[in-house]
C-alpha cells in the first residue's frame, strides 16, 4: 500500500466526520447562507476549531457573493484549497547543525510518547544515524522498561538511572555520553503527569536548562506528542506545554483511530506550531512525516 493509500485508510473516520458530512449538506442544495452555516457547524464539530472554521467560511461567503463559487464542486474545491493553505508548507523533523542533535519529547501519559520515541529511533538508525535514548521519565518504571525494549529492537543505546532519580541528571548524562561517543541523535523521554501540572512544567524547564549546560544550543527540537483522539483536549495540552517550554514541533498520534483529525487545523491556526509527524497505525513505519497536501488530498478523495 502506497503512502497516500495508507493515509486515506488512516483518515477514514475523520473523512466521514468532516468531508462526507459536508458533501451530504451540499447534496441537491442551493449554496446560500443556511448551507454555509451548516458547513461552518460541521467544521467546528469536527474539531477544526471555531477560529479556523469562521475564517474559512467567511471567505467562502464572500466568494459565493461575488459568484466565484457557484456549485457544490466549487465549494469542495475551495475548502480543499483553503484547508491546505491553512496548514502551510510541510516542515518535517530534520536533523541539522552539529551532532549530537537533541530532541526533548514531551506530552501527557498515554499519548503514545514512548512508542513515538521508539519509532523515531528506528527511523534515524535506518537512515544511518546513531541514537541514544534517555529514559528521563524516572517516575514510571514501565516507561523505562518500554524504552529498554525499543533500544534492543532498534539498536539504539539507552541511558537510564534508578527509578525515582532526577530526570534532569538522566538527560545531562545522555547528552554527555553522546558527545563522548560521537552519537548523532539523543531522544529524551520525559514524564507526563499533567494532574501535577506545575511541578511537571518546572521539571521540564529544569531539564532544558541542564541540557544547555552540556550543549548550549540544545535541545534542538522540543517535540510535543499529542493523541488525536482527544480532540480539543489535545489543543489545550498544546497551549499548556507551549507556554511552559516553547514547543517547536508536534507529533500527532492515533489519527487512524479517531474522527477528530480536524484538530490538526485548530493546532496550526491557534498556535502556529508545525505538525511534523503523524501516526496512522501501529507499525514501526506508521509514523510519517506530515505533508499538508497529502493530508487534505486523503480527506477529499
Amino acid at each position: 500500500m502506497g503512502l497516500l493509500d495508507k493515509l486515506k485508510a488512516g483518515l477514514t473516520k475523520t473523512k466521514q466526520n468532516l468531508v462526507e458530512r459536508v458533501e451530504s449538506v451540499l447534496l441537491n442544495r442551493k449554496i446560500d447562507d443556511s448551507t454555509l452555516d451548516e458547513i461552518e457547524e460541521i467544521l467546528i464539530t469536527s474539531d477544526v476549531g471555531a477560529e479556523a472554521a469562521t475564517d474559512i467560511v467567511d471567505l467562502l461567503r464572500s466568494k459565493v457573493r461575488t459568484g466565484e463559487v457557484k456549485s457544490s464542486d466549487d465549494v469542495k474545491a475551495y475548502l480543499k484549497r483553503e484547508m491546505t493553505a491553512l496548514l502551510g508548507r510541510s516542515q518535517p523533523l530534520v536533523l541539522f547543525g552539529e551532532r549530537p542533535f537533541v530532541i526533548l519529547t514531551v506530552g501527557v501519559n498515554g499519548v503514545g510518547k514512548t512508542t513515538t520515541i521508539g519509532k523515531l529511533a528506528s527511523r534515524f538508525i535506518s537512515e544511518g544515524n546513531s541514537v541514544i535514548i534517555a529514559a528521563a521519565d524516572t517516575f514510571r518504571a514501565a516507561a523505562i522498561e518500554q524504552l529498554e525494549i525499543w533500544a534492543r529492537r532498534t539498536g539504539a543505546d539507552l541511558v537510564k538511572h534508578q527509578s525515582g532519580s532526577d530526570p534532569a541528571a538522566v538527560a545531562f548524562d545522555a547528552v554527555e555520553a553522546a558527545k563522548s561517543r560521537g552519537t548523532d541523535v539523543v531522544i529524551i523521554d520525559t514524564a507526563g503527569r499533567l494532574h501535577t501540572k506545575s511541578p511537571l512544567m518546572e521539571e521540564l524547564k529544569k531539564i532544558s536548562r541542564v541540557i544547555r549546560k552540556s550543549l548550549p544550543d540544545a535541545p534542538h527540537e522540543i517535540l510535543l506528542v499529542l493523541d488525536a483522539t482527544t480532540g480539543q483536549n489535545a489543543l489545550r495540552q498544546a497551549h499548556i506545554f507551549n507556554e511552559a517550554v516553547g514547543i517547536t514541533g508536534i507529533a500527532l498520534t492515533k489519527l487512524d483511530g479517531t474522527a477528530k483529525g480536524g484538530i490538526i487545523f485548530a493546532i496550526k491556526q491557534e498556535l502556529g506550531i508545525p505538525v511534523r509527524l503523524i501516526g496512522i497505525g501501529e507499525g514501526v513505519d506508521d509514523l510519517k512525516d506530515f505533508d499538508a497536501d497529502d493530508f487534505v488530498t486523503a480527506l477529499f478523495e
